[in-house]
């Protein structure tokens, strides 16, 4: 089924259209703000840069101040009711603009600014907290991205219909407060239809202390390594965000020579762009949760934010250009396309880490994590403003501006890529899975999402652990055979994976008890665990008689045994059809397609040797 399908299901659409109608309202009421005072209140310059340092600064200030409080309400209660009195108030806040507006009174117009950041603060919580509770997880990665893509697109709409409202001559202010209270009232409605969703915590000690609650909830979130490592990637997403929307305007001015419609055109193209990275994350990923996309944005970033700024490194060669008459330019194209092509590697960046904080992170810490990571993106926010404004009064212009910032982000993502290895090992794995095949999965429904279980597959090539690896929905530890977990290259990938190096009784008696020991502490801990039973590769493209290793696993632990078999393999230049004489050669089938294939649980009372031999082999048929 696709992403798409979601947009017509109830358990998501209403979700979906609150959230998209907020951040519409949110940039909208933002913007129609910025445009009046800056250009109908007759202030001067001194004052118009006052009210633009200070109405970022009153929007963010609450997402220091509240995350932590909005954790805690989103773990403690139903989440849909919290949502409603969210809606309620935005509505509420938007009268008062309204009033702000008529009056011109810039003051009561901040103030509601800050209201509104209020809004944001504790609705972003709920936001991710809740597409776990309402979503399967092979629907999580496509939930995220139509989650990212609607909050892009309902940004960049709002911004425009904000500051092109307010400019409507005579009465444009009531206009756009007229349009903000409906789009207001229109989501408290849309948010009516969201199903309920449990508290996940309803025991937790309520704390009104912000500042004790901060420090506890940031706490909370370095709990995790992986976790955590992932919010530092998108607290940074967000700082390299930050550093290419504050610099645009001045961009658009001094190197495309660009009037407000050049800055409306490379605004859309970036967050279009994101939009779209965003859905196609689904695709890549093949509906798992894969933070192997994750190097590939990085790399991307980088890549494009440093073409970018020799697209254009000088002043612009034509200045008062409309967007028409820019895209007509010479090497307008190229630059188009770099800042979509930063949006789209961003989404690549971004959704998968969102996806993974959202899996990786107990249902009853998950609002919490959210409120620590918003505290965190808040900070990286501050950060690349003053990041930006620092580079600024060095004298940098904004395209050397964006070269250091896709530099920095090669430091960055070093950096994390280094604490936290499973991102580059599952970049690895997906590189090498897709490039060498095309593989059809079925049935992984049926590996438990919690809890211990023991999977049981043939063994038909070098490349059986990865292409799992690339497949399964929960992280794996795999028992694999000595000489192949010591392959050059893929032994960091298997080291990375917790893989568990195994040898026969003959062979080293010490390393196969060290991997039986190994093998129950990690079902002990709640983990899945991964064995081929034929004791090694196919011969002759069948299956082997099963060694007892199952038997021996389950008398030490009683766990679920799922069943699972791989087709299509036997052939390949990783199986032992080929010499190591055709292995050195060119494979024979790039992108071959092969099969995997994942049966019911089979439970341990149950699972005998022969009874798990037999079951793979019906999984398997009669495809080598």
């Amino acid at each position: 089924m696709s992403q798409f399908a979601l947009l017509g299901s109830r358990r998501f659409a209403p979700f979906f259209w609150t959230q998209a109608l907020g951040a519409f309202n949110d940039n909208a009421f933002r913007n129609a703000l910025l445009v009046m005072v800056a250009f109908q209140m007759g202030l001067d310059d001194h004052a118009v840069s006052l009210y633009s340092s200070l109405a970022p600064a009153l929007f963010i200030l609450p997402y220091f101040l509240f995350s932590a409080t909005a954790g805690q309400l989103a773990e403690k209660y139903e989440k849909t009711r919290i949502i409603r009195f969210v809606k309620l108030f935005e509505i509420g806040a938007m009268v008062l603009a309204a009033i702000g507006f008529y009056t011109h009174h810039v003051t009561l117009l901040l103030v509601v600014l800050f209201l509104m950041g209020m809004h944001s603060t504790v609705f972003g919580p709920i936001k991710y907290a809740i597409l776990p509770q309402a979503l399967k997880p092979q629907e999580l990665v496509g939930g995220n991205g139509l989650v990212e893509m609607g909050t892009q697109l309902a940004m960049l709409i709002g911004m425009i219909v904000g500051s092109s409202l307010v400019r409507i001559a005579g009465f444009g202010p009531m206009v756009a407060s007229a349009a903000t209270i409906l789009i207001a009232i229109v989501g408290y409605f849309a948010c009516r239809r969201i199903p309920l969703a449990p508290a996940t915590a309803p025991e937790l000690h309520f704390s009104w202390n912000p500042y004790a609650e901060t420090a506890r909830v940031l706490r909370l979130t370095r709990g995790n390594k992986a976790v955590f490592n992932a919010v530092l990637g998108i607290s940074w997403f967000w700082f390299f965000g930050t550093v290419l929307i504050t610099q645009l305007p001045n961009y658009t001015r001094i190197h495309l020579g660009g009037d407000s419609s050049v800055y409306t055109l490379v605004l859309t193209l970036f967050s279009l762009g994101t939009g779209i990275g965003s859905l196609l994350c689904e695709r890549m990923s093949g509906r798992r949760v894969e933070v192997g996309l994750v190097p590939l944005g990085a790399f991307g970033l980088t890549l494009f934010g440093v073409d970018l700024y020799f697209a254009r490194a000088g002043l612009a060669p034509v200045p008062g250009l409309d967007w028409l008459a820019f895209l007509r330019a010479a090497g307008s194209w190229r630059i188009a396309l770099d800042l979509a092509l930063i949006g789209v590697f961003a989404g690549f960046f971004v959704v998968p880490l969102f996806a993974f904080v959202q899996s990786r992170t107990p249902r009853e810490q998950l609002s919490r994590v959210i409120a620590g990571n918003n505290i965190i993106n808040a900070l990286f926010i501050c950060l690349a403003s003053g990041f930006g404004l620092g580079l600024s009064m060095l004298g940098l212009h904004p395209s050397q501006i964006f070269l250091a910032a896709a530099v920095l982000n090669v430091v960055v993502a070093t950096y994390i890529f280094t604490l936290v290895p499973e991102f580059l090992m599952r970049f690895i794995t997906w590189v090498l899975v897709n490039t060498l095949y095309r593989v059809r999965v079925d049935g992984t429904q049926n590996i438990p999402e919690e809890g211990p279980a023991l999977l049981v597959c043939n063994h038909v090539s070098f490349m059986d652990p990865l292409l799992l690896m690339a497949n399964l929905r929960r992280p794996a530890r795999f028992v694999m055979y000595y000489k192949i977990f010591n392959i050059p290259l893929l032994n960091f990938v298997f080291r990375t994976a917790k893989a568990i190096p195994i040898a026969g009784q003959k062979e080293d008696a010490e390393v196969l008890q060290r991997a039986y020991e190994a093998v129950d502490a990690a079902l002990a801990d709640g983990e899945v665990v991964c064995i081929f039973p034929e004791g090694g590769l196919t011969k002759d493209g069948e299956i082997a008689p099963f060694r007892p290793g199952v038997a021996r696993i389950l008398e030490r632990r009683s766990v679920p045994v799922v069943p699972m078999a791989l087709r299509g393999l036997w052939g390949s230049v990783w199986s032992r059809r080929d010499t190591m004489l055709h292995r050195a050669r060119l494979p024979r089938r790039f992108r071959a397609r092969v099969e995997f294939v994942v049966g019911e649980p089979i439970d341990a009372a149950e699972a005998r040797t022969a009874a798990v031999e037999s079951r793979v082999r019906d999984l398997r048929g009669d495809f080598a």
